[in-house]
């Protein structure tokens, strides 16, 4: 039996029923902590909080949900709720033909290539985060902190780089602000009332947000009327974007609302997974030290390339571990649309369905000794079941910056391991709190030694 002491922090999961003010109190607080600690032992659990509601922890069955069944399982109202006033009808949240359009036009914008081409960035990123904390000195910092610095300065490159008319400082502020308040789960949502009602907490953040999309339609508008010279960034690629089929492409509030979808999606859940990544490393001194010993060896005190990262196994397999541990998303919610049987249990129609990733990572079917830090469960990725581990979701809607999220993270940590012993701040502990995305509340606190 693994002990506190020898385990990574964890959530602690419900052990007994609560009823809807509960675990509205608690979402509100922690989204995971409403997960039962029988989801980590069991393939599925059933239960209402308002409404009927399933988790599902069976590979078989959440590829149903995924792939299978797909049409019969849209994204949750909650969800959609949640998200819309900020990102609209873009990827993320769109449907059907709409959803199928846009993921047609925007899918070359992240091929193998183009995500190559766009990895110097990457490395610049990592150099200027490794003279920080090398100016820092001895005293400890906040990887947390300098991880969504790192992460926002990538994705500001690669989103409107050169671009002198959208003010970074702005939308990242006016992105941490939505989170923050407007994110927490609103009584309303779980009830599921229409959009359209006002949602109190939410209120506090449409100036903000307003702002941030008046800033950036402008900055497309001026893309689109000037152009932009040198590798083509995440707007020139978009602005290209055409759907094959119908030869549709984005107008200006669609290009708008999914460049801000992956300014979120593509800065905040990097950071998180780097976060927790470091805090990984540091719990486990000897995992880093052979990290460390790879990264030296290929990098040979230079920054991280895109061309290394296939060199990089181990560092790779950390941050596929870290992603098993603390996933950015802990939870896929869906909403049932009509009648259903899965592992062998009544789904009626309204029903929500949920796959809590979290749990998923850390079930006791699926894993060996589930709480225990081992990068090394990795090596063989073929013999992990495709649907017992998913940090980008899966099937059609599987997330479509997967492969820039893992280059840029592989880029970024063989950075930081390569230059600096990293040791964490005892009695400093993050604790995991998810209101939209999974975070170490309380920082990653880090003393830093040159190498």
């Amino acid at each position: 039996m693994l002990d506190q002491a020898t385990t990574p922090v964890r959530v602690p999961l419900v052990t007994e029923p609560w009823g809807i003010l509960k675990s509205l109190q608690m979402a509100r607080r922690n989204v995971l902590s409403i997960i039962p600690d029988l989801a980590t032992k069991q393939p599925m659990i059933s239960g209402k909080t308002g409404k009927r509601w399933h988790m599902v922890m069976d590979p078989a069955t959440i590829r149903e949900i995924l792939l299978d069944k797909l049409e019969h399982y849209p994204k949750s109202v909650v969800t959609k709720n949640l998200l819309k006033p900020a990102i609209g009808e873009s990827l993320f949240i769109a449907e059907g033909a709409h959803w199928r359009w846009q993921r047609r036009a925007a899918a070359p914008v992240f091929s193998h290539r183009n995500v190559m081409n766009l990895s110097p960035i990457m490395t610049g990123a990592a150099e200027r985060a490794a003279q920080r904390i090398s100016d820092a000195g001895p005293r400890a910092v906040d990887m947390l902190e300098e991880m969504v610095t790192t992460t926002f300065d990538v994705i500001g490159d690669v989103t409107f780089s050169g671009g002198d008319t959208f003010d970074r400082d702005k939308v990242h502020g006016a992105i941490d602000d939505y989170i923050a308040e407007a994110g927490k789960i609103s009584l309303f949502d779980i009830l599921g009332f229409p959009d359209w009602v006002p949602r109190p907490g939410r209120l506090m953040s449409g100036a903000a947000l307003k702002e941030m999309k008046t800033m950036a339609d402008g900055a497309i508008e001026a893309r689109s009327a000037r152009g932009h010279e040198g590798v083509p960034d995440l707007l020139d690629l978009l602005l290209e974007g055409e759907d094959p089929k119908t030869k549709r492409r984005m107008s200006t509030a669609e290009l708008r609302d999914n460049l801000l979808t992956f300014i979120v999606a593509g800065h905040e859940t990097t950071a998180l997974t780097l976060a927790w990544a470091m805090y990984l490393v540091g719990f486990d001194q000897e995992v880093q030290d052979r990290a460390r010993a790879e990264a030296q060896s290929v990098l040979q005190g230079r920054a991280c390339t895109g061309e290394d990262v296939e060199h990089l196994p181990y560092i790779r397999m950390i941050i596929d571990e870290a992603l098993r541990m603390y996933p950015a998303a802990g939870i896929i919610s869906r909403t049932a649309m009509q009648k259903d049987t899965l592992c062998e249990r009544e789904i009626l129609p309204g029903d929500t369905v949920m796959i809590p990733i979290y749990a998923l990572g850390r079930n006791a079917l699926l894993w060996d000794e589930p709480d225990a830090f081992r990068p090394e469960r990795f090596k063989d990725r073929k013999a992990i079941d495709r649907y017992a581990y998913l940090p980008f979701g899966d099937g059609p809607r599987i997330c479509i910056g997967a492969s820039f999220a893992l280059q840029e993270a592989v880029i970024i940590l063989a950075t930081m391991l390569s230059r600096f012993k990293f040791t964490p701040v005892q009695g400093k502990d993050p604790e995991p709190v998810m209101i939209l995305t999974l975070r170490p509340q309380g920082g990653v606190w880090m003393t830093a030694e040159a190498v």
